[in-house]
């Protein structure tokens, strides 16, 4: 996106920071690396960047604002009273909790100081906003947690999230103490859409989940697949959505020509109650080895994350056919111990099953693709 508007704006760019996971170089542009999908000190560098940028504005410039998915994580700066390890805190626990995005970046949005249209509102002149969507629905209010979107959360939606997550006593206490405040009136709320003083900012969605289907489904047709679309998002608990996905897929495409690809994508979450390693969507694969084996015929499944990484690993998935728990079985490894542990790396490791290609650069959320033979 950075490499777009430097070929587009030429000289009218004057300056700009790139927030990423890597180190990204674009003439005009400031490289700050941050952290995903836990923030650490760069992304707190990059937040108060782009804050100082916001507020900058000379006389009839625009701040161009280019959003995908972690953002989140990547560009942070806690409100008054919260450090960046009570967000730390905050973040670890509500993912181990299988929180999804939307109450994830709801908590988040009452404890920065940059989310939920704070960075619009501290900019001092005109602000427009496009994004790469990573949210199911493409929610711009979610993704990236909305720095430049007029935010309708409150501190009461935040609070009882902490309720639903964990508790109180889950989370940091500078994080209760400081929705405590906000509940009872005395922080200010996110600016909102219909008191606060700002207009909403022009923005609009410039990619998301389903150019990763259509590029899915081009490609299977161009090796001579018969290509089945499910346009319904997959989302839900990964073990329990990959098991009715396997099943439903299997009946859906009962009479389809093969070789049949069918695509789908979306966002599950994982409850953490394992010790073990991995991302949703290895526990996605591993959930759904046990009706690939039951399939009959020949069908393999992988479910990636677009962005190429999947939790705290190095893999962006992983694979699992009507093979997977038999080769498991021969290597001494039992599927239902990996996936009570949150194990599935290890698992999938060993078999040689990981999908692994590194950053790409994007994150449109997940693509699960299945062939049947």
């Amino acid at each position: 996106m950075a490499s777009g508007a430097a070929a587009v704006l030429e000289h009218r760019l004057r300056t700009g920071a790139i927030i990423s996971p890597a180190d990204e170089r674009v003439a005009g542009f400031e490289s700050i690396r941050g952290g995903h999908p836990i923030p650490d000190d760069g992304s707190e560098r990059g937040g108060r960047r782009a804050l100082d940028l916001a507020a900058s504005l000379r006389d009839r410039e625009t701040l161009l604002v280019l959003l995908s998915g972690g953002a989140s994580a990547l560009m942070a700066v806690p409100a008054d009273g919260i450090t960046l390890a009570d967000k730390q805190r905050t973040t670890a626990q509500l993912l181990r909790a299988g929180a999804d995005i939307y109450a994830l970046n709801t908590i988040r949005k009452h404890l920065s100081a940059i989310k939920g249209g704070w960075l619009a509102d501290r900019a001092a002149g005109r602000v427009r906003t496009y994004v790469i969507s990573d949210v199911v629905g493409d929610d711009v209010s979610v993704i990236a947690s909305g720095p430049t979107v007029l935010d309708a959360s409150t501190f009461d939606d935040a609070r009882r999230l902490v309720d639903r997550f964990g508790g109180a006593g889950a989370f940091p206490a500078p994080v209760v103490e400081r929705l405590d405040r906000g509940v009872r009136g005395e922080v200010r709320d996110t600016p909102k859409p219909v008191t606060g003083s700002l207009a909403q900012p022009p923005i609009d969605v410039i990619g998301s989940r389903r150019n990763a289907m259509a590029g899915a489904a081009a490609r299977a047709a161009s090796l001579g697949y018969e290509v089945l679309r499910i346009d319904d998002a997959i989302v839900g608990d990964a073990r329990e959505a990959a098991v009715s996905h396997v099943r439903a897929v299997l009946a859906r495409a009962a009479d389809v020509r093969r070789p049949a690809c069918v695509v789908s994508s979306g966002e599950t979450t994982v409850r953490v109650t394992g010790t073990g390693r991995g991302g949703r969507n290895q526990e996605f694969a591993l959930a759904a080895a046990e009706p690939l084996a039951h399939a009959g015929g020949d069908a393999v499944l992988a479910s990636v994350g677009t962005d190429g990484v999947d939790g705290p690993t190095d893999a962006a998935g992983a694979m699992a056919d009507a093979t997977t728990l038999e080769r498991a079985r021969r290597a001494n490894l039992h599927a239902a111990h990996f996936l009570n542990d949150n194990n599935s790396y290890a698992f999938f490791d060993a078999l040689g099953d990981l999908v692994r290609t590194g950053p790409t650069g994007t994150n449109v959320g997940d693509l699960q693709v299945i062939l049947l033979a």
